[in-house]
């Protein structure tokens, strides 16, 4: 019997979030590697899963196809559907709320700024001071916010000091590429050491090499200034925008 998850994914922060929690669920799935040099994310068979062409998204083969996209929506879909027993999501509805609270917190601003500070600091065509710093600085802002909220915590959500969940893996694959947006983390020792908690579980190691076996950030820690593996793709799809609004 096919295993009843189909991940369709490239190894980014949004991908390998989704790839971790189907590995802490010890969930089967099989993994389509989307090629974004490729353009795969644009093409019919994808869009038809995601009209927005973009990774991740799943479908469910064990609920007539269901499709989901959209990182945040996935996470709770699977929470719901394949984490009966609440081992990474909750059910007290008090620690239910300040899940989504974080888990939205990470989707609507961590994630979309740090995706600024990374364009700004790594792939603007023209250097323009004035967005470095405004991305970078809200990234750090973010980075604080959850600095503070780690204090006397070890995990985002829950009672007693917190529970591991969902809202820590959402955020963990962002917060370990803080050096391609140029910023360091030992400027937050309690975001750091939470980092470091989190990247030392099994599960979440198996899910960091989805879907191509190879862990991208590993060879950044080794060399910063590493060939730029996503560059070509982002800086395509700029001109492809400009060319499809005359500009």
């Amino acid at each position: 019997m096919p295993p009843p998850i189909e991940l369709l994914t490239a190894a980014t922060p949004n991908g390998q979030k989704i790839s971790i929690f189907l590995e802490e669920l010890a969930l089967p799935y099989k993994t389509t590697s989307i090629s974004l040099g490729a353009d795969d994310q644009k093409k019919p068979s994808f869009i038809a899963i995601n009209p927005n062409g973009r990774i991740p998204a799943i479908v469910d083969h064990a609920r007539n196809a269901f499709p989901v996209f959209e990182s945040g929506a996935i996470f709770l879909y699977l929470a719901e559907h394949y984490d009966k027993k609440h081992e990474f999501s909750f059910e007290d509805a008090d620690e239910k709320s300040e899940m989504l609270q974080w888990l939205f917190f990470q989707n609507a601003g961590v994630g979309p700024m740090q995706g600024q500070a990374n364009h700004f600091f790594r792939y603007a065509p023209e250097k323009i001071q004035y967005g470095i710093d405004r991305y970078r600085n809200e990234t750090k802002r973010l980075y604080s916010v959850l600095e503070e909220r780690l204090r006397d915590r070890e995990f985002l959500v829950g009672r007693n000091g917190g529970r591991y969940s969902v809202a820590d893996m959402s955020t963990f694959t962002w917060v370990r590429w803080a050096p391609w947006a140029g910023i360091e983390l030992e400027q937050f020792p309690r975001l750091k050491g939470w980092a470091e908690r989190i990247e030392g579980r099994e599960a979440v190691r198996r899910g960091l090499l989805v879907p191509e076996g190879e862990d991208q950030i590993v060879r950044l820690r080794e060399d910063p200034d590493v060939e730029d593996p996503f560059k070509g793709w982002v800086m395509k799809g700029q001109n492809e925008i400009k060319e499809k609004h005359g500009e």
